[in-house]
């Protein structure tokens, strides 16, 4: 089957590997030329399983005339043969790709699309699309996670906003609106992606109570390689409770080599 869409790199990458993860937003990086960099880890969650003393990186180096303090950012990430995206802000720019290019079923006859829609009293949707009268709010969510069984879990620690987000989506289809989450899943291993009663049983909770109101919820697969993001495929969704056990197994082999600081 063809990829949806390559999205290549913003910035050409540079090859390191990893030191540590401080901070929650700070990765110390040895280049491959030897030379020992602080990088920003774009990732407000543990990166689970991921921060791995020395793991393959791939770094983007900002604009020579960038006054930004840290002038390295983290990109990619590998765990045996597979490269993960630790950007998570990179979820939004392969959608907004993804969108514009129209190769999303359902997602690809509109007159409007916009970015960082405010709507609300104070809610901000990641993408906004009008077909006449039809009104449809995205909010992407960026996962990494994925276990020996093949599925992705979101989010890999407690995340409060994820939740909020759910609720402001389920405002908007009780408005009359279509409303959808789409998880992007910056993993080759991902066969379907669950909500993770583990590591936030609010936000699992929420995302089963926002679909029964009908807010909609889909999965990319994005294969990340040090070119680009290859968009392989939409993959399931499974929001139906399950046995948590080996979860909470799975986690704990992964707890040494996991952000511990939050």
């Amino acid at each position: 089957m063809p990829a949806l869409l390559s999205v290549p790199h913003a910035r050409p990458l540079h090859a390191g590997e990893l030191v540590g993860r401080r901070k929650r937003f700070l990765a110390d990086v040895r280049l491959a030329g030897g030379q020992q960099v602080v990088a920003h880890c774009v990732n407000p969650g543990r990166m689970e399983g991921m921060v791995i003393p020395g793991a393959p990186v791939l770094v983007s180096a900002v604009d020579p005339d960038s006054k930004r303090k840290l002038r390295y950012t983290l990109e990619l990430l590998r765990v045996g043969r597979n490269w993960i995206g630790a950007n998570t802000v990179i979820a939004n720019r392969i959608v907004e790709a993804l969108l514009r290019e129209k190769k999303l079923v359902g997602l690809k006859s509109y007159s409007e699309l916009r970015r960082e829609y405010r709507y609300g009293d104070n809610s901000r949707a990641d993408f906004w699309m009008r077909r006449g009268t039809k009104q449809t709010f995205i909010e992407v969510k960026n996962c990494h996670l994925v276990y020996a069984d093949g599925r992705g879990y979101f989010p890999d620690s407690v995340s409060a906003r994820a939740s909020r987000h759910l609720e402001e989506l389920t405002r908007v289809v009780r408005a009359g609106h279509g409303a959808l989450v789409l998880l992007l899943v910056q993993h080759a291993r991902a066969n379907s992606v669950r909500p993770s009663d583990v590591h936030d049983p609010a936000f699992a909770s929420a995302a089963r109570a926002a679909e029964a109101a009908g807010v909609a919820f889909r999965a990319l697969r994005v294969r990340p390689t040090p070119r680009a993001y290859v968009v392989e495929r939409e993959i399931p969704v499974e929001l139906v409770p399950y046995d948590t056990q080996p979860i909470v197994e799975y986690r704990q082999r992964n707890d040494a080599w996991s952000g511990s600081e939050w």
